[in-house]
C-alpha cells in the first residue's frame, strides 16, 4: 500500500470509529479534558468509616481522590475534622442536610459547613408521603428558595439530590421539572445524581439543554445492562460524553458515590483510576 492510500484508509477507519455512535469507547476517543480532583460521598464507606474514621479518611486520599462529600460526621468536631482534612490535603465542598434541617433553624448547619469548610449544603431527598403531589414540589420549591438566601448570604449555597422518583409523572408533569422551575438560580443548584436520573429514565443531557449551569454538582455511580448499580467504569453510563457539557451544565464537583457496595474501598479505588483515565 503506498503512503497516499495509507493516509486514506487510515483516516477511514478514525472516522468510522467516530461514528460508531455515543457509545463510552467512541467518547473517550473525543476529548482532552480531565477530571481536576475526583470526589468521594463518604457515604459509599460509611461501614468502614464507623470502624476507622482517621484511617479511613487516609485510605480514600492515598487511593487519589481530592474532594470528599459528608453524610454525617461520627462524632469528632468541626475543628478534628478540618484539621484532619488539612493534613490529608483533602477539599470537602459540601455535606448533605436533612429536609427537617431546611425547614428549622438553618443556622447551627450552616455554622458548622463553615467551621469545618463546605461550600454547599445538599438535601439528599424528600419524604415518601408528601412526594405524590405535584404542588409538594412547589412547597418544597419555595422553602429551598428562603433557605438559598440564607445560605447565600453565609457565603454557602443550597445545593439538591435526586434519586429517581423525581422523574415518575404526576398530572402529566415531571417533579424534577417543577422543581427545576420553582428554584431561583441563584439560590439552589443540583447535585444532579447520574444512575438515578438514567433509571428514572431521562437523559442528562437533555437537562444540561433545558436548565444550563444548574448543576454545579454531580453524583457519579455507574448502571448495569439489567439497571443494578456498578462501580463507576463497569458499567453503561457513558461519563465521558456527559461530561464534555460540564461547562453547559455548570458542572464543577464529580463526586463518586455506591450506595451498597460489596467491598468499600475496593470500590472506591476502581471508580478513581477510572475517573483518574477519563478524557472528555
Amino acid at each position: 500500500m503506498d503512503r497516499r492510500n495509507f493516509l486514506k484508509t487510515s483516516l477511514q477507519a478514525v472516522g468510522g470509529a467516530c461514528l460508531l455512535g455515543t457509545g463510552r469507547s467512541a467518547s473517550l476517543l473525543a476529548g482532552t479534558r480531565t477530571i481536576e480532583k475526583v470526589g468521594l460521598q463518604l457515604y459509599t464507606i460509611r461501614s468502614v468509616m464507623r470502624e476507622d474514621f482517621e484511617g479511613t479518611l487516609k485510605s480514600v486520599a492515598e487511593v487519589g481522590y481530592g474532594e470528599v462529600e459528608f453524610a454525617g460526621y461520627y462524632d469528632r468536631t468541626p475543628g478534628e475534622i478540618r484539621s484532619l482534612l488539612a493534613d490529608l490535603a483533602l477539599d470537602a465542598p459540601a455535606t448533605h442536610v436533612s429536609l427537617n434541617q431546611v425547614r428549622g433553624e438553618l443556622g447551627p448547619a450552616i455554622e458548622l459547613a463553615r467551621a469545618v469548610g463546605h461550600r454547599y449544603l445538599v438535601v439528599p431527598s424528600l419524604p415518601q408521603p408528601q412526594r405524590s403531589r405535584l404542588d409538594f414540589y412547589r412547597e418544597v420549591g419555595d422553602l429551598f428558595n428562603r433557605a438559598g438566601e440564607r445560605c447565600r448570604e453565609a457565603g454557602l449555597a443550597l445545593a439538591y439530590h435526586n434519586h429517581a422518583f423525581e422523574f415518575e409523572p404526576i398530572d402529566g408533569r415531571i417533579p424534577y421539572d417543577v422543581l427545576l422551575e420553582s428554584t431561583e438560580p441563584g439560590l439552589v443548584t443540583m447535585e444532579l445524581d447520574l444512575y438515578w436520573i438514567k433509571r428514572g429514565g431521562h437523559d442528562p443531557l437533555a437537562y444540561f439543554d433545558r436548565y444550563p449551569g444548574r448543576f454545579a454538582l454531580a453524583h457519579v455511580k455507574d448502571m448495569d445492562e439489567s439497571g443494578g448499580m456498578r462501580p463507576v467504569g463497569g458499567g453503561v453510563i457513558d461519563f465521558a460524553a456527559i461530561f464534555a457539557r460540564s461547562d453547559e451544565a455548570g458542572l464543577k464537583h464529580y463526586i463518586v458515590e455506591h450506595d451498597n457496595p460489596e467491598s468499600p474501598i475496593d470500590s472506591i479505588r476502581e471508580s478513581y483510576h477510572y475517573l483518574a483515565g477519563l478524557r472528555f
